[in-house]
């Protein structure tokens, strides 16, 4: 499982992942601020006061291979694969957030198959989700992709609004994939 070939994600008809960049700075921006009521329940903060911090951050991390979401040639969202570790063969999707007018669309559900099938063809055995227990909508979703409820990881993250979130861990391992 090398990062490189995990960053060339291919495109699936309108959908494609675009590693991201400075230049996706300002459309990300504007695609967070549509909907400020979420921010509190992810761990980290992509609102206007919180954008351009969490932004740089997200770039130095070398340890998130993270994209932009292009459908039709706009961008409407970001993801990532994180806690890459090649010795396990094991990867995480998350960082992940679309625009409200996408949600329900089925884009979501394209983008995860997109994602999954792209980690299980670059070598890894299982991918995780963890999502904060308080956001039933991302677990309804990971349910959809094939993620199979592992338990509850109790007080695992202190979030930026200082809650102490407890962590629903979901897994789909490559025997498994459809």
């Amino acid at each position: 499982m090398d990062r490189a070939a995990l960053a060339a994600v291919p495109a699936l008809d309108t959908l494609r992942l675009e590693p991201l960049g400075e230049a996706h700075r300002d459309a990300l921006r504007a695609a967070c601020a549509e909907d400020a009521a979420i921010w509190p329940i992810y761990s980290v903060s992509y609102d206007p006061a919180h954008f351009d911090e969490s932004f740089a951050a997200l770039l130095a991390n070398p340890a998130r291979v993270a994209f932009a979401i292009l459908s039709h040639g706009g961008l409407v969202g970001m993801t990532a694969y994180l806690g890459i570790d090649p010795a396990r063969a094991t990867l995480e999707i998350g960082n992940s957030y679309i625009v409200p007018a996408q949600r329900g669309t089925g884009l979501n559900g394209r983008l995860k198959r997109l994602m999954i099938g792209h980690a299980f063809a670059c070598g890894a055995r299982r991918v995780e989700f963890r999502v904060d227990v308080r956001n039933q909508r991302s677990q309804a979703a990971v349910r959809k992709a094939g993620g199979i409820l592992e338990g509850v990881m109790r007080q695992k993250r202190i979030t930026w609004t200082g809650h102490v979130r407890d962590t629903a861990l979901f897994s789909i391992l490559a025997g498994e994939w459809r």
